[in-house]
């Protein structure tokens, strides 16, 4: 080959076997690489435009591709996105929150301040809480004592960031799970609720606390705090902080307590108005007791004292606090006058305790000033005239409660409830239950007789019953029920239930209304039987009483062996007295704090109890029992008055009930031995043999109405109502013309057609009405083995006259009941 074609050669491309240049093959595989790599996208561009057509959304749900329940599962990166974003959404929040929470300035609630209470006519009766808070310094705080309040309600105070989310968690489970309750909140949290904000309970307030609890570090120490919460805290007995529970409590300085009574005063926090009484009352002891433990229990469980010292202090007994010295401002019947407006305030708001505590509240009672001072100066003119303590064992320990109530209104005008708060007596006597009522309830049983009538012949419906309608009235008769059949008893030789009366006067079948005024007890329990107990009941209820109060169904209830309080009693009689028109009864009108008045003391709109007819019949015959029967002592007021006595077995309570067209007051007479609760006998107080609610209740009743009414015009009851034909019990003596049930207040001296003349008997003292034998009106025992008691009431007479011994005698001494 010659040297030109080979130059030639290296100039162009030779071809291949396949008569392709050699530089053409490089390119050929390019090309060919090429197409098949646009072949792979055409290809893969299809089967994506198959599987998702459309847009790719930015939320793959319901999961494209997916078919049945997994297109409906959202992927992991879902969840946890949705989560993430949930959770940086709360954190942002969160920290907007917290950005914009500025501490606010100290309420001036955290100062001394006081709670005034005003009489009816707007005139100061008392202030409380003015005096009785002195801030201290945390350092005079001994250490282990706060610790006790530490381990009580916070114990991780020093380390947590001021809230406690767990706690919190746990105390809505426990409520969620009717657990006990819980707060849930920091030594913290409690601080700025009583410093920074109200007392509101709200979402809003409550995450408030929260945030300022979380941003309050970095203004305040956590010893500030703590001092802080010890000086705000209401310890119960009017008192605002540490300094001052630690003298009302234990009559030492705050920096002379020790662990025990630290933690005694620690438990009060939570509880100050039940606690405050672990002195006097065993419930309020046992439950200060219980919490006492627990809180030294606690101090050990986090090691500020060891095992051992706890038990020291366990051996060394609860650390009972010393009696109570209130301020003079609620000595005498302050202190219960107090305690009853509280009581009804919390009733109609959401206040608490610790709300009323911190002050600032204006109260105003419907007590009237002169009425209340007429009260308490007639039981102690009754107290001197009778009672000897000194020298008379009999007359110690005896209790008077009294409540006076507008019957058109149904505000309460007066109250007693014992010697006052300054001489020991806690409890309210007027606003207390446990004293049955004996006879006063026989008027509840005649109204119910009046609008339900009285099933007189088994299988019959009910026969129409007046105060005409006769029963038998002897002592010992059987007692039926609506179908005939006696009632039973197993302590009878018998087996029969046989009423008894204090004496065997045979009586025979008497008038309704003559049962009363004599207050004979078996026509009213067998009218009882007849009228239904549901009935008589209802009645009770519709009149004022409460269903807690009321006795079982048992024949004793028809004559008084419930024990409602001296105002629910009066409430009754107020009932009647208003015509059949029933008031609650009310002790507030009105409560202004912060210049702002509170809503909840409207006064209480009256409901129709029962006909007039009904409560002007009732009051008709309580007439007769003023003027011809038990109640004759109560003629010495000199003016229209009706009203009804009362006594129970063994003369363990006395009552006299009685009104006037403007009033009507309700006086009970008990006696209890302050070291042993339950009532006692009241034979021979006084000197009388027997105590009967005609006495020393009456003249109660005498001496403070005839002051109450001084100057008030004398006004005249409504008359008596016409009413349809009597309908006697079944045995009764067929009635003359004359026994209709058309009745006034019979004349002094009355004549019931077809009544056996009494056997004879001593006459006690109802003077010139003194024309047959008064029974005593016990009533329940049941002849039996033993004497078997049935809840038996007796309904007051009048005594012998008393022949008492020794000097001039003395008040006496009284005490509170739990």
């Amino acid at each position: 080959m010659s040297e030109h074609r080979r130059r030639s050669s290296g100039r162009t491309t030779p071809s291949g076997p396949d008569g392709m240049h050699g530089g053409g093959r490089a390119a050929a595989r390019r090309a060919a690489q090429s197409r098949g790599g646009r072949a792979r996208r055409a290809a893969g561009t299809r089967h994506a435009n198959v599987a998702r057509p459309g847009r790719r959304s930015l939320i793959d749900y319901p999961r494209a591709g997916r078919r049945g329940v997994r297109r409906w599962l959202p992927s992991w990166k879902l969840v946890s996105g949705t989560f993430l974003l949930f959770v940086g959404g709360l954190v942002g929040l969160f920290g907007y929150a917290y950005a914009t929470t500025t501490i606010p300035s100290a309420n001036p609630s955290t100062q001394a301040q006081s709670n005034t209470y005003y009489w009816s006519d707007g005139s100061v009766m008392t202030t409380q809480g003015a005096t009785n808070r002195q801030n201290v310094d945390l350092a005079q705080v001994p250490k282990l004592v706060q610790w006790d309040f530490l381990a009580a309600e916070n114990a991780t105070f020093y380390s947590d960031p001021g809230v406690d989310t767990q706690g919190m968690l746990r105390a809505v489970y426990h409520m969620a799970t009717g657990g006990e309750v819980q707060s849930g909140s920091t030594i913290t949290q409690q601080f700025v609720k009583n410093t920074y904000l109200s007392q509101d309970q709200s979402v809003t307030r409550k995450l408030r606390e929260i945030m300022i609890s979380l941003k309050i570090g970095g203004q305040l120490s956590k010893q500030q705090i703590l001092q802080g919460y010890l000086n705000t805290c209401y310890y119960g007995r009017d008192a605002y902080g540490i300094e001052a529970a630690a003298r009302t409590y234990y009559h030492v300085h705050a920096f002379q307590l020790n662990v025990s009574q630290g933690a005694f005063i620690a438990a009060t926090v939570n509880e100050p108005s039940l606690l405050m009484h672990a002195d006097t009352d065993p419930q309020a002891k046992a439950q200060a007791k219980a919490r006492w433990t627990y809180v030294l229990a606690r101090m050990a469980k986090i090691h500020k004292i060891t095992d051992a010292q706890e038990q020291q202090y366990l051996a060394a007994g609860f650390p009972t606090p010393k009696p109570y010295a209130p301020s003079a401002g609620m000595a005498g019947q302050t202190g219960y006058l107090v305690q009853a407006a509280e009581k009804y305030v919390k009733a109609h708001t959401s206040l608490t305790d610790q709300q009323l505590g911190h002050g600032g509240y204006q109260i105003y009672t419907t007590f009237d000033k002169k009425r209340v001072s007429a009260l308490s100066a007639s039981v102690a003119a009754m107290e001197r005239k009778h009672l000897d303590p000194q020298h008379r064992s009999a007359d110690k320990d005896v209790q008077v409660g009294a409540a006076s109530i507008d019957p058109s209104t149904g505000a309460i005008v007066a109250l007693y409830g014992g010697a006052g708060w300054n001489k020991g007596h806690w409890t309210d006597n007027a606003d207390a239950t446990g004293v049955p009522v004996g006879s006063t309830f026989k008027p509840v049983d005649l109204a119910a007789a009046l609008d339900h009538g009285a099933v007189l012949s088994p299988g019959q419906p009910p026969s129409p019953v007046t105060p005409a309608s006769k029963f038998d009235g002897d002592d010992g008769i059987t007692i039926k029920n609506q179908q005939g059949q006696e009632l039973p008893d197993s302590n009878d030789p018998t087996g029969l239930l046989h009423q008894r009366n204090d004496v065997s006067t045979k009586w025979g079948y008497i008038s309704l209304r003559k049962a009363m005024e004599e207050s004979v007890n078996t026509p009213y329990v067998q009218l009882g039987e007849y009228v239904g107990y549901n009935n008589v009941e209802s009645e009770a209820l519709k009149a004022g009483l409460l269903h807690t109060s009321l006795q079982y169904d048992t024949p004793g209830f028809y004559i008084g062996t419930s024990t409602p309080s001296a105002i629910r009693m009066a409430d009754v009689y107020a009932t009647f007295d208003d015509g059949g028109v029933q008031h609650e009864p009310y002790s507030v009108t009105k409560v202004v704090a912060g210049g702002r008045q509170l809503p909840g003391f409207d006064k209480p709109k009256g409901t129709m109890a029962m006909p007039s007819s009904t409560a002007d019949t009732v009051t008709d015959v309580l007439r007769g029992v003023v003027k011809n029967g038990t109640g004759t002592n109560a003629q010495a007021l000199g003016r229209p008055a009706a009203g009804k006595t009362g006594t129970t077995d063994d003369y363990k309570s006395a009552w006299f009930i009685g009104y006037t067209p403007q009033l009507t007051t309700a006086v009970s007479m008990f006696k209890e031995d302050p070291k042993n609760a339950g009532l006692q006998s009241m034979q021979g107080v006084g000197g009388y043999a027997k105590v009967f609610g005609a006495d020393m209740p009456t003249e109660v009743w005498t001496g403070y109405m005839t002051a109450a009414l001084q100057g008030q015009p004398v006004q005249q009851f409504p008359p008596a109502p016409a009413l349809g034909q009597s309908t006697d019990e079944l045995g009764a003596p067929s009635p003359t013309p004359s026994a209709t049930a058309t009745q006034s207040t019979p004349p002094a001296t009355p004549t019931v057609p077809a009544t056996p003349t009494p056997t004879a008997a001593p006459c006690h003292g109802h003077g010139k009405h003194c024309v047959s034998p008064t029974p005593t009106d016990t009533a329940g025992t049941t002849a039996g083995t033993g004497g078997g008691l049935l809840g038996g009431t007796t309904g007051g007479g009048t005594s012998p006259t008393p022949t008492p011994t020794g000097s001039t005698p003395a008040p006496a001494g009284v005490r509170g009941r739990p």
